[in-house]
């Protein structure tokens, strides 16, 4: 385990609706192991918090350091907390016959650890997929769901593409496989205006281009884990507080595909960030995580000037209007 202190970090930029002063954090690192597997979970924590911890999930290419630069904005309001699960990041190697039950348990564990009985929960992309099936199996440590970039189906473009990645990666070709995740993460720039393409897209093929042998096996077998075990199991979702959004030029999880997933939830509601796509955690840095930020201490998320219009779309709505 190692523990370092943090400065204190500027406070959120809060459209005109007040803002929450900055606090000292303690940062940890923490080694776990969950059946066999080793794995590492930073914890930023915040001393005076106004909300419960917030757990970051983030995609299959992201580890427990991606989200660094949102802390800026959310670590004042609450305890902040990423992880590298088995078989991603620095975590040891997991085979694809362990699926996303699995990577849920080891939430739990980690939540069971680290003291932490409630929290609010963000998924964007892949981290969707375990963070869903972490919410149905243990609702008990759900207090809100934030979901980005997120589907109930895998995308045909994705399906599509991981043979073609694979042969590229297993011929050593990883310029040719990271011009592939390069488009298949990004919107073409046709669609629309969207924030930072051209850097976004450079610094994603860097990313890709330095791979190093560890993290395109584990990237190999996360292809395989998804191919093998899918995205989506209809269980119950937690009633609990839900917001679902993705940036309006999405193509590879649809704002459709939002849509679809958050009628399933019972209290979702569903919104796309202007001028963005699957990658608007990058793109627009600070308004997603003020948007989160706000989703997570109950504050209005209505009529922000970077969202389009915030639609009631869980089951529950969908019910109580088919009654009326």
């Amino acid at each position: 385990m190692r523990t370092t202190l943090a400065a204190a970090q500027d406070s959120p930029n809060t459209q005109g609706h007040g803002s929450v002063p900055p606090a000292p954090q303690q940062v940890e690192e923490r080694r776990l192991v969950f059946e066999g597997f080793a794995y590492t979970c930073r914890i930023v924590h915040q001393e005076a918090p106004t909300t419960a911890p917030l757990v970051l999930l983030g995609g299959s290419s992201q580890n427990r350091y991606s989200w660094q630069g949102h802390e800026k904005w959310l670590a004042p309001l609450c305890t902040v907390v990423t992880v590298d699960l088995p078989g991603y990041g620095t975590s040891d190697f997991l085979p694809a016959r362990y699926g996303i039950d699995f990577l849920a348990g080891a939430i739990r564990h980690m939540l069971v650890e680290c003291g932490m009985p409630q929290v609010n929960l963000f998924g964007g992309c892949f981290g969707e997929v375990v963070g869903l099936r972490f919410a149905q199996l243990h609702p008990e440590f759900v207090r809100r769901i934030v979901f980005c970039g997120a589907a109930k189906r895998l995308p045909a473009i994705y399906t599509d593409a991981v043979p073609r990645l694979a042969h590229a990666l297993g011929r050593g070709e990883i310029e040719e496989a990271a011009d592939g995740l390069v488009r298949l993460f990004m919107s073409n720039p046709g669609a629309g205006k969207v924030r930072k393409h051209a850097a976004v897209a450079r610094l994603l093929q860097q990313q890709f281009v330095n791979q190093t042998p560890d993290e395109i096996k584990k990237a190999v077998e996360h292809n395989t884990r998804l191919m093998t075990h899918g995205c989506y199991e209809p269980l119950p979702v937690p009633d609990v507080p839900s917001l679902v959004f993705t940036g309006e030029y999405d193509s590879l999880c649809t704002p459709q595909m939002g849509r679809e997933l958050a009628a399933t939830m019972p209290s979702a509601r569903f919104t796309t960030v202007k001028e963005s796509d699957h990658l608007v955690t990058v793109e627009r840095r600070q308004e997603s995580s003020e948007l989160i930020g706000r989703f997570c201490t109950d504050r209005p998320i209505d009529d922000l000037p970077y969202c389009n219009a915030v639609e009631s779309l869980g089951a529950g709505a969908a019910h109580a209007t088919a009654c009326r």
